[in-house]
This record gives C-alpha cells, sequence and structure tokens, in this order.
C-alpha cells in the first residue's frame, strides 16, 4: 500500500513519534509506562470542538417545553424551539417554495434565535417577511454590513427583528431578536430554483431535493481569536467557521426542529410515477399532470434530506422547454434543452479510472456502507481495456497502488477486499487525495476520470475548488453524494470544476441504480464545444457562459437577459465526429416567473467564482451587490432585514438565548464525529500534548530523582 501524507496532517503520527521519543528518554519501567498511558490518553480522549456545546437537555430534564443549552464552562441556558412549514410549487422545470420559521419561547425570559439551515444549492432567495401576529413587516435587501448594523441596532432597542444571511450558497442563518416570553414569532422565505432532470432509458425524470440539516463540517487550520458564536472558533483557512457549525444536539436528547412539508406538482405532462425514498408520503392525482404530497406523518425531524422524484410517462419527456419573463426594460429567458443519443463508437476509448473514497468520521455508521457497496459496484464496472486506482482518506490519504493498474479480475477482487475493509475515523482532509489523483500526466490515447465518493462535510470549500481547477488537466472529476445530508454546494461546484456530473445516493438501496446510471452516462459519448447563437442583433447576458460538456441523457440549462425574446436561438455541439444541432423559437415559450432571480443567481454565482481565477475582489462584491440588490437576492454581500419598529422588550429586561441547536444527520455516529481527536478548530489536540508532556516530564524527574541516590552510592 503506498501512503501519501501531508506532514500537516499527521497529528496521530506526530503524537506517536513524540512519546516514542520521550519514552526512550525516560529510565526504568514506569517511565516507559507513564509514557505509554499518556499516549493512550493523547490518543482515546474525546474530542469536542473549541466552545462546543454538542449536548442539549430536552424538555424532559428542564420543565415542559423547554430546550436547555449546555456550554462548555457546563452552564446552561434555554434557546427558542422551532417548527418549519415548507410549501412547494412545481411547474415544469421550476420550483417556487415558502419555508415558514416558527421561533417559539416558552419560557420567561426575553429570547433570541441564530438558527443555522440549508437550503437548495441553487436557490434564488429573494423575499422574507417577519410576521408578528396578524402583522407583516416585509424584509428589505441591503448590503450585508448595513442590514447586520440594522438588526443589531433594533435588537438593542427592544424591536422586534429578522435576519436572513448567507454564508454559502447552499447554508443561510435567520437571526431574530426580542421574542417575548411566551410568544412566537414566525419568518418566511422564499426562494426560486431550477430542479434537476435526466432522460433514463427514454424516460423523463424529475428530481426536487429539500435538505433539512447542516452536518457537522470538517474545519481545518489553526483557531483565530474573536467571534465564537457556533461550535467552533474560525481559522485561518476557514474564517467563518462558527458561523457555518451550529451546536448539534447529543442523541440521547432525542430529535427537535419539525419540519412540515407540501409539494404542488404540474408536470405540464402525464406523471407515470412519483417517489420519495427517504420520506414516506400521501399523494393525490387531481389529473394525470399534478399531484398533491404531504409527509405521511404530517412532520418529520429535521434530520435528513427531503427528496422527490418523478418519471414522466412514456412518450411524454421533454428534449426542449423554454419559458420567458418579460420585463419593462429586460427580458429573461430559461432555456432547458436535451440532446438526442448520440452514436457509439465501436470501441470505447481506453480509461484511467481513479477512486477516492471518504473515510472520516463523519462517513461513519450507513454512509461508510453505501460508500463501499457504491465502490465495490464501479469495481466491477471497469473493462479489461481499463486501467484504475482507489484513494483513501481521511486524516491521511492512503492509495492501494502507487499509480493506475491493468483492470484484471485479480486486481479487481484484491480491490474490492480493500475496500470492504475500510473504516471510518479521523478527519476529513480532501486535499492530499485530490491532488493524488489529480496529479498524474495526460495520456491522449486513454481518458481520465476521478470518481470523488464523500458527503463533502468540509468548510474550505473555495480552496478545494481552486485545487480542481489547478490540477484537472485533461481528467474529469465526478463526485458522489454519500449519506443523509450531504453537502451539495461542495459536491455540484466540484464537479462542475471538474467538469463532470454529481450523483446523490441516500440510501444503500440505491447504490445499484445510482451507481448503473453513472456508469453508463460515464461510457456514452461525450458532446463537447457547445455554442449558443442568440437571434442576430439581440443582447444577450447568458449564465453560464462557459457551457459544460454533457454526457448521454443531461440537459443543457442556460438562464439569460435579453433586450427582447424574440427570434430563433441555434445550439450545436460535438461528440465523436458527429456534429449535433438544434433550434429553438423564443416566440412559442411558456410564460415563467421569477426567471429573473434565476438568471441574477447564476451571473452572481459565476462573479464569485472569478475570484479564484485572480479576479480583484472589490470589483466582484461592487457587482455582485448592484445585481442582488437589483434583483432583491441574498449573496456573500447582502442580505434580508426586518424590523417591527414598535420596542416591546423594556430596558431593563436581559435578552437571553443564541445559537440554537440542530439534529445530527440521520445515520451518522455523534462518537465518530466528536468523540475522538478533534476535526476541527481547537485547541484540545494541544491541552492533551501538553498535558501528556507534562506528565512525561513528572516521570522524567521521578526517574532522575531515583537515579540521584543510586549515583551517590556508586561514588
Amino acid at each position: 500500500m503506498n501512503t501519501i501524507t501531508a506532514a500537516a496532517q499527521r497529528p496521530r503520527h506526530h503524537a506517536m513519534e513524540i512519546a516514542t521519543l520521550v519514552a526512550h528518554i525516560l529510565l526504568g519501567g514506569l517511565g516507559i509506562a507513564l509514557a505509554l498511558g499518556a499516549l493512550v490518553l493523547f490518543l482515546a480522549s474525546p474530542a469536542h470542538a473549541a466552545g462546543d456545546t454538542t449536548v442539549a437537555m430536552p424538555a424532559a430534564a428542564a420543565g415542559q417545553g423547554t430546550l436547555l443549552l449546555r456550554a462548555a464552562d457546563g452552564s446552561t441556558h434555554a434557546v427558542p424551539v422551532l417548527d418549519t412549514e415548507v410549501d412547494i410549487r412545481v411547474s415544469g422545470p421550476l420550483a417556487r417554495a415558502r419555508v415558514v420559521q416558527t421561533f417559539r419561547n416558552p419560557g420567561e425570559a426575553w429570547q433570541e434565535g441564530i438558527y443555522v439551515f440549508p437550503l437548495p444549492d441553487n436557490a434564488a432567495v429573494d423575499r422574507m417577511r417577519l410576521r408578528i401576529g396578524e402583522r407583516i413587516v416585509e424584509g428589505e435587501i441591503r448590503e450585508r454590513e448595513e442590514a447586520r448594523a440594522t438588526f443589531e441596532q433594533a435588537r438593542e432597542r427592544g424591536q422586534r427583528a429578522a435576519l436572513v444571511e448567507q454564508e454559502r450558497p447552499n447554508l443561510f442563518t435567520t437571526s431574530v431578536a426580542n421574542i417575548p416570553p411566551g410568544a412566537e414569532v414566525k419568518v418566511e422565505i422564499e426562494y426560486q430554483q431550477t430542479l434537476d432532470y435526466q432522460i433514463i432509458d427514454g424516460s423523463g425524470r424529475y428530481s426536487l431535493r429539500f435538505p433539512m440539516v447542516v452536518g457537522p463540517r470538517y474545519i481545518p487550520g489553526d483557531a483565530l481569536t474573536g467571534e465564537d458564536r457556533g461550535r467552533t472558533r474560525g481559522t485561518d483557512q476557514v474564517a467563518d467557521a462558527g458561523r457555518i457549525s451550529p451546536p448539534v444536539l447529543h442523541p440521547s436528547a432525542g430529535l427537535i426542529n419539525p419540519v412540515r412539508l407540501r409539494v404542488e406538482l404540474d408536470a405540464g405532462v402525464p406523471v407515470a410515477a412519483l417517489d420519495s425514498p427517504y420520506h414516506a408520503i400521501r399523494s393525490s392525482a387531481p389529473t394525470p399532470s399534478r399531484r398533491v404530497v404531504e409527509l405521511a406523518a404530517g412532520a418529520t425531524p429535521a434530520n435528513r434530506d427531503f427528496v422527490l422524484t418523478w418519471t414522466l410517462a412514456a412518450g411524454q419527456a421533454p428534449r426542449v422547454a423554454l419559458f420567458v419573463e418579460r420585463g419593462e426594460k429586460l427580458d429573461h429567458a430559461l432555456l432547458m434543452l436535451v440532446p438526442p443519443q448520440l452514436p457509439a463508437g465501436e470501441r470505447p476509448l481506453p480509461r484511467d479510472v481513479v477512486f477516492i473514497i471518504d473515510t472520516s468520521g463523519s462517513m461513519e455508521g450507513t454512509s461508510i456502507v453505501q460508500a463501499r457497496e457504491a465502490l465495490a459496484l464501479a469495481l466491477r464496472r471497469l473493462g479489461p481495456q481499463d486501467r484504475f486506482n482507489v484513494i483513501e482518506f481521511n486524516s491521511i490519504t492512503s492509495a492501494l497502488y502507487d499509480g493506475v493498474r491493468d483492470a484484471t479480475p485479480e486486481r479487481i477482487e484484491q480491490a474490492t477486499r480493500w475496500v470492504r475493509s475500510l473504516q471510518a475515523r479521523g478527519g476529513t482532509e480532501m486535499a492530499p487525495a485530490l491532488s493524488a489523483a489529480l496529479d498524474r500526466g495526460e495520456d491522449p490515447a486513454r481518458v481520465r476520470q476521478v470518481i470523488f465518493l464523500t458527503d463533502g462535510a468540509v468548510g474550505n470549500e473555495e480552496a478545494l475548488f481552486r485545487l480542481i481547477e489547478e490540477r484537472l488537466g485533461d481528467a474529469r472529476l465526478f463526485t458522489v453524494g454519500i449519506g443523509s445530508a450531504p453537502n451539495s454546494h461542495f459536491m455540484r461546484k466540484a464537479a462542475a470544476a471538474g467538469r463532470g456530473t454529481f450523483t446523490y445516493i441516500g440510501n444503500v438501496d440505491e447504490v445499484q441504480a445510482r451507481m448503473s446510471e453513472l456508469f453508463a452516462r460515464l461510457e456514452t459519448p461525450l458532446l463537447k464545444g457547445i455554442e449558443i447563437r442568440w437571434p442576430e442583433g439581440t443582447e444577450a447576458d447568458q449564465w453560464p457562459r462557459k457551457l459544460p460538456d454533457l454526457y448521454a441523457g443531461e440537459p443543457l440549462v442556460v438562464a439569460v437577459a435579453l433586450k427582447k425574446a424574440d427570434g430563433e436561438v441555434q445550439v450545436s455541439g460535438w461528440g465523436r465526429e458527429v456534429r449535433w444541432q438544434s433550434a429553438v423559437d423564443l416566440r412559442q415559450a411558456n410564460t415563467g416567473s421569477g426567471l429573473g432571480a434565476l438568471w441574477a443567481r447564476q451571473r452572481i454565482d459565476a462573479l464569485m467564482d472569478s475570484l479564484r481565477a485572480g479576479a480583484a475582489e472589490d470589483e466582484v462584491r461592487q457587482e455582485v451587490i448592484a445585481v442582488a440588490l437589483a434583483h432583491r437576492l441574498t449573496s456573500r454581500y447582502t442580505s434580508l432585514v426586518a424590523v417591527d419598529r414598535t420596542p416591546v422588550r423594556p430596558a431593563d429586561s436581559a435578552l437571553q438565548g443564541g445559537a440554537m441547536p440542530t439534529n445530527l444527520p440521520h445515520g451518522w455516529e455523534h462518537e465518530a464525529v466528536f468523540g475522538q481527536l478533534p476535526m476541527g478548530a481547537t485547541d484540545a489536540r494541544l491541552n492533551l500534548l501538553l498535558g501528556t508532556l507534562a506528565l512525561l516530564a513528572c516521570a522524567l524527574l521521578w526517574a532522575l530523582q531515583r537515579r540521584r541516590p543510586q549515583a551517590a552510592a556508586a561514588l
């Protein structure tokens, strides 16, 4: 086995080296025993990030309806309880969602709630309301610093206020100030998104995913001083770690944050099948093309993503969907087009396939089982003309071979046994594994594919995207999201940076189907060099500007702003010496709403991506702010704020509460994530090491004191 390890990422190995060195120095059996005992303590001690508040006391322990959060110093404070209602309306490939978060204060003190929650990674959040009884306060979009200052001023004045901030494209924070004792405050958030769509075996399949929980994320780097509002402090690599690391409820306290969800679906054509793989649902069919879906249990704890898929009736899969939203100055359009099945070559090009599997602590439980099964299946799909290697990573990175090897039956069997023996442990150091997989010379006679199986539970996404773009070369990176709550922003963006695709596996029962679909795409001809020609004389601002490569059954989705949506659009591309082209008439488009927000969201994403290419942040910031303010969108630089102008909290009443806990994602093992060496910014490892060294120093002094009488007697 070849081991590839970054020198800075070997805490356990360094601990072993230090303890061994000191043990050699120590004289006598007691010194060695103490050294080994200290080492055992160092390696076995449970880890908690700085400021860790992962244990919450349930209502049964704290009094009816009260949730107490225990801080690292042992003190407790009450936090509001939360209910969430989700209403999603689907029209073809578009979805409009309304999320209502109800913050209840069952205690006797005035409360503040800070709740970190996920949304779809392509959600364009464009509206927020604060509901206080029958009163509604409409949220305003402002620059982030201004919105934060407005909220904090209202909080100090005793006014009820709400603030929605974007931490990542798929991760947001709602802050609510001055919730009266025994009262509740509702915060409504609305967003627009496009849905995932594929044509599989001739049938069209849509997928809607609503994420419900933020999984604990690995935070690399050295801790910074300053704000400590979450489970861990910011670091020199992830400065906002505290904002994306909410307290996690210990499983012994039960589950919190119930979610009620309803989907009204209008597919536009007859629906053949409807499936919710992770939640029981009840549904009705008012017409062949419509469905109304609700959770069968009425509510579900927010501990895993909700996914709804529907397959269209045979022969009804649309290959073109075009929507236009007319405006006073600009029209906005959304084009979704699926190229036809291209003829395959006589023989597929031989491939070099490198598999990366995440074996960090967050994968412990059902996730590692899914990952092992998926990888074992992928190995069996290799052909005799292919070469392969397998890389696993946690705190360190290890490769099965020191390079790609021929996919002989013997090697595939060896690799399968090795994969099935893998266990989840340690931190999530992705960079060395990605570097190892991508750091190879290019061979024009072979196709290089990297298949990355992970839950994406990291906070340093931008650094990893930069690494992928710098090292990709002629390879393609395909991400496979594993577990009940993967970081979809990382998974999708990493695949885009790697010119590949993202596949989601949320249940071990799906491994066969999802991996078979992925490999069917990888083995089909690629459509490259795609171009769009908008009508002559039309000024079109299209996003994405650089169009991705497409595999069979994958749609091209483009959002565009035009002076006038009129005329014919020409789309073309190349696939193995075969040129494909198609034409779409803008005048025959369906009427859409919210398309301007979708176009603006894609433009903002592209502007943020330009920072990795060296664009000046001041210029990018100003462009993002201009687009976000014009379309009322949250972004890294803009937030939504709402303030009830009437002060309600008496000046002499203190404000309690703060960061609200979340559930551990379904299938995760609490001890694997928190009960081992620190997996983030923390001084706990340093404290353990210092304690170990102190113990060894005491042993050394004891040994020296014993030797002195012996030396004196010898004289």
